[in-house]
């Protein structure tokens, strides 16, 4: 049986930026929350989207080409093959709805990247 989340509270509860964790599963994809501060890694996802809510604060989005800024209750979405990169001058909270397939940072890997075991663990 579902149960109920609510993704500001687990996202406030986080104790590591960068580090999304998996709140709940719809078909072929997972909703993750994060805390984030800082700068990502520019990145791409060849076959999927990425959606961005913000749950608490703001977050710059570089893409290039094009960069948008996304504050509290405001969404976006990162088309598939898209190069971008998140920045958080300050910390923000933050719900994404990826496909199962998608890997944190695509195909960079840095210090930042978390495995999906990681993003599974519990909170």
């Amino acid at each position: 049986m579902p149960e109920v989340v609510c993704p500001r509270e687990t996202a406030a509860a986080l104790t590591e930026h960068w580090s999304p964790r998996v709140v709940a599963e719809l078909e072929d994809s997972y909703v993750k929350v994060a805390k984030v501060q800082g700068t990502l890694a520019w990145h791409s996802h060849e076959n999927e989207d990425e959606l961005f809510y913000i749950l608490k604060g703001s977050l710059t989005i570089e893409m290039e080409g094009r960069t948008v800024v996304l504050n509290e209750g405001e969404m976006f979405i990162v088309p598939k093959g898209v190069r971008h990169n998140p920045i958080a001058e300050r910390e923000c909270h933050l719900m994404l709805i990826e496909r199962k397939t998608t890997l944190h940072t695509g195909s960079e890997v840095t210090s930042k990247t978390r495995s999906l075991s990681e993003q599974l663990r519990p909170i």
